[in-house]
């Protein structure tokens, strides 16, 4: 065989599958170099947009705590909304799980209907609720706990079903077995081994809402978000720093919280101290102490489990979200009765919204969709570019400087904690406002949450082709390029997508904030009472969002 014939046997053939993949890979540059134009960014004003943004966060400083009162009153109101707001969107989604999942439900219809009502729910973003809630009620918290809940319900009720089918098949059986109904079955059998992801996946989702009712202010809806805009609009920058410091520790602190009790529902708090190797003294005790009470209860033939320190714990913090959400009914300022009694106005004004129509607007919101997709595509193209190598840094099994990658993983941690608007009222505070400011500040966005997801992907690949290349004597990069990068491109396009997804829905409601986008006049329609356009812009929204899915779907399978 000449060396010609083996070049040609190696040379990848030219198929329809590879045709696709470089037909894919020119549509994203098209696509990036379009929204690149559509919207009038330029690399030297990149840099310069980027220099007034430091020069206003230089004006900024120091903050100006002379207003605490008002801030942590105002912060404390977010945490209430976010927490009301989790609360009731679980108790929604709860029988939608179980009318949604296939081993609790055998009629299909009902596991139809269950399901497009839990997948319609996520399709306005909860800031949009909030202003039509608004308008339907009064300002206040009331509509920004009801936009929670109901916005919400599209995750948690997706990852309860999902927790309720993937229970395992003999204890149902066994119920079953001796005579149970189906809802004991369900209560006995199902829900024990489906609830430390259905509380896991609600503390996750508290964190999120905490996040969006930091901005509910900016339509009405209370919260931290409306004292922050009011700094920035009067150019008082010292207070808004200092509000924004309040929410970032906040937000920093529950998730904290919130992360550690997700580790000891699935058991790793007691893993963790087991594994550690510079255990304390009272460490040592607390696993010893455990060690010896589950040996007790094995041996007695206890019903009940033991009370170890990690059983301690989930109780303790049980308790504790109880008492909060006790706090929060009475602490937060809600007329239930009132508000509950003019709940009817939902209705009035999802009667006006039907039907559909551009009333005289038709350019208006076509260009305002194809600027919040030139937005979405722009600001998830730049933030991927900066999360790719800020992804690599934090991925424990390529960093191996473990205390760069953690010091990697804080960093994105940290600047997790602010909401994208509260990021985009600065940069439109520091640029003027435009499309230009919302796209950066997206990007920002976009960065620190897909870094994350880049990193937890690169851990979790499989060990074995990169073992196989350093046995034949590759250097670190070789490896790198060749066993990682080839396990990493699948789920890095799904992960793409997803972004895509996500940042277009956020790109929808930067207008509110003067970022650019549909959303200046999604929030005009609302605020003038033109509830056609409203629903029309809704709808467009949605059919992009359709698009994107499908798009996503059929490349996932080209890369499989």
């Amino acid at each position: 065989m000449t060396n010609v014939d083996r070049a040609v046997q190696l040379a990848p053939r030219l198929d329809r599958q590879v045709v696709l993949k470089v037909l894919f890979v020119g549509g994203l540059l098209s696509s990036f170099v379009w929204g690149w134009t559509h919207l009038d960014m330029s690399i030297l004003g990149f840099f310069k947009d980027l220099g007034n943004v430091g020069n206003l966060l230089k004006r900024m400083y120091p903050p100006d705590f002379s207003e605490t009162g008002r801030i942590v009153e105002s912060m404390a109101e977010t945490v209430w909304m976010a927490l009301l707001g989790t609360v009731g969107a679980v108790v929604l989604s709860y029988p939608l799980a179980i009318g949604a999942a296939a081993n609790t439900t055998p009629h299909r219809a009902v596991r139809g209907v269950c399901r497009s009502v839990i997948s319609l729910s996520r399709a306005v973003p909860e800031l949009i609720l909030a202003a039509i809630f608004v308008t339907a009620f009064a300002p206040g918290p009331f509509p920004g706990v009801l936009a929670l809940a109901l916005h919400s319900i599209g995750m948690i009720g997706r990852l309860f079903a999902d927790a309720i089918e993937t229970a395992v098949e003999p204890p149902r059986e066994a119920v079953i077995s001796v005579g149970s109904s189906r809802r004991q079955m369900i209560r006995s059998a199902i829900i024990p081994q489906a609830l430390p992801s259905m509380i896991a996946t609600a503390l996750f989702r508290f964190e999120i809402n905490l996040r969006g009712s930091a901005v509910l202010g900016l339509v009405g809806a209370g919260g931290i978000g409306l004292v922050i805009s009011e700094s920035l609009e009067t150019i008082q920058y010292k207070p808004a720093l200092a509000a924004v410091a309040v929410l970032f520790v906040v937000i920093l602190a529950i998730e904290l919280a919130s992360s550690a009790v997700r580790r000891s529902l699935i058991g790793e708090a007691a893993n963790l101290v087991l594994q550690s190797q510079h255990q304390s003294l009272f460490s040592r005790f607390m696993v010893r102490r455990d060690s010896e009470r589950i040996r007790r209860a094995e041996t007695t033939r206890a019903i009940s489990p033991p009370w170890t320190s990690d059983r301690l714990f989930r109780v303790g913090a049980a308790t504790l979200a109880l008492a909060l959400v006790a706090v929060a009914l009475f602490s937060v300022d809600i007329a239930w009765l009132s508000a509950l009694r003019n709940i009817d106005e939902i209705g009035i004004v999802l009667g006006q919204m039907v039907p559909p129509s551009f009333v005289g607007e038709r350019n208006l919101v076509v260009s305002g969709l194809l600027e919040s997709v030139a937005i979405s595509i722009v600001s998830t193209t730049l933030g991927v570019v900066v999360a790719l190598p800020l992804g690599v840094l934090m991925a424990r099994n390529v960093n191996l400087r473990r205390w760069l990658a953690t010091v990697s993983r804080v960093v994105v941690l940290a600047l997790r904690g602010l909401p994208e608007l509260i990021i985009a009222v600065i940069f439109v505070a520091a640029m003027g406002l435009g499309p230009v400011p919302g796209t950066l500040a997206l990007s920002v966005t976009v960065a620190v949450f897909a870094a994350k997801l880049f990193a937890d992907t690169m851990e979790e690949v499989s060990p074995a082709p990169r073992e196989a290349v350093v046995s034949v004597g590759a250097s670190r990069p070789q490896e790198f390029v060749a066993s990682l990068i080839p396990q990493f491109v699948s789920p890095f396009i799904a992960h793409l997508f997803y972004l895509l997804d996500v940042f277009f829905r956020s790109s929808t409601v930067l207008g509110i904030v003067g970022g650019g986008g549909i959303g200046y006049l999604l929030i005009q329609s609302i605020r003038v009472f033109e509830y056609q356009l409203t629903s029309m812009i809704i709808l467009g929204v949605f059919a992009i969002v359709l698009v994107l899915e499908w798009l996503g779907v059929a490349v996932k399978r080209l890369y499989r």
